[in-house]
């Protein structure tokens, strides 16, 4: 397993190992998430002084890549409590058993509204976020190029070798982004992704690639003026915008991970997340909106990160059923 590990808060302990016996003593609760997950050590040290653990955080790739690990492992969990599973991934780790039912007191403000359908409590609602295609309209602006209006239009050679796209096999927001093709043209969406192979989309592993490196707007200033992202990303990138057309409704779940060496530790974790210590924190630390009612939003969050007027959803049963047979009918439309 790839891991970064960080220890935050009072009581900072060093990285180590992903089988390390202190995870179940010592005060010390571990939570397996995503690469993307990132929250102020103020927050941190308010979980120590509110509980008198430790919150030990081990990133593990994308939240596919996150959903995979805990599936393979029921029982014998790495971790305590898992973030980041979404509502594209929930039926994998439910269906093996990785996870124990939990329902935080905490959940009635809000996260209940998104509860995984006939599920038993296993996971618990902490962000959402639409996943829509993202554009660097300072790029399309100095280059004279009119900007996409559709996710449709990516196929236009005028967008050829401009779009930094996620495998819906390893990426949450990648999978999102497949659901919406298919859920917007049901028979057409394989003849969708050749043209879009035919016109040189760039296909990466996970968000953090896409964003990062290869939008021309992120860190990295890459290549890529069309990114797959968030509705709410334009919030933390002036100049950008989101294309509310391709929109797939996206809910993060937090869980307790059944043969968790801390059990009790991990149920606390699940009830931080849903409070307003961590609510009120989301927006501004992993722009995406949080799920509990009233959690006041940052100044301008609504004029530059408009929820979108309607999603893509498609029920995690469907996805469970279909996943696989849509995972290969893409492979094979783009050459993967």
């Amino acid at each position: 397993m790839v891991a970064v590990c960080g220890v935050l808060g009072a009581g900072l302990t060093a990285c180590g190992d992903d089988d390390d016996e202190s995870s179940g003593a010592g005060g010390e609760v571990t939570m397996l998430t995503h690469d993307s997950f990132e929250l102020p050590d103020s927050v941190y040290e308010t979980f120590t002084e509110e509980t008198g653990l430790t919150l030990r955080v081990i990133k593990s790739g994308d939240a596919g890549k996150l959903a995979s690990t805990i599936s393979l492992t029921p029982g014998k969990p790495k971790a305590d409590v898992v973030f980041g599973i979404d509502n594209t991934f929930a039926s994998r780790p439910i269906e093996n058993g990785a996870l124990e039912p939990y329902k935080s007191p905490l959940a009635e403000d809000g996260a209940s509204a998104y509860a995984v359908a006939d599920s038993n409590n296993e996971l618990t609602a902490v962000t959402r976020g639409d996943v829509c295609l993202n554009l660097d309209d300072s790029w399309f602006e100095k280059n004279d190029v009119e900007p996409p209006k559709s996710f449709r239009d990516l196929t236009d050679p005028r967008y050829a070798n401009l779009s930094a796209l996620l495998d819906p096999g390893t990426s949450s927001p990648g999978m999102a982004f497949l659901l919406t093709t298919v859920n917007a043209d049901p028979r057409g969406w394989q003849d969708y992704w050749k043209k879009l192979a035919a016109n040189k989309a760039t296909i990466v592993s996970g968000w953090e690639i896409a964003y990062n490196q290869l939008f021309s707007a992120g860190e990295g200033r890459g290549q890529k003026p069309i990114v797959l992202s968030y509705a709410s990303s334009p919030a933390a990138t002036p100049g950008t915008s989101a294309l509310l057309d391709s929109c797939f409704g996206q809910v993060e779940y937090v869980g307790v991970l059944k043969g968790a060496k801390n059990a009790a530790g991990a149920r606390k974790v699940v009830d931080f997340m849903v409070s307003q210590t961590v609510q009120r924190e989301l927006p501004s630390s992993m722009y995406v909106y949080p799920v509990q009612k009233d959690t006041p939003l940052p100044d301008g969050w609504q004029d530059r990160a408009p929820v979108p007027s309607w999603t893509v959803k498609i029920p995690p049963a469907v996805i469970a059923k279909n996943r696989e047979q849509w995972l290969q009918q893409w492979r094979d439309a783009v050459g993967r």
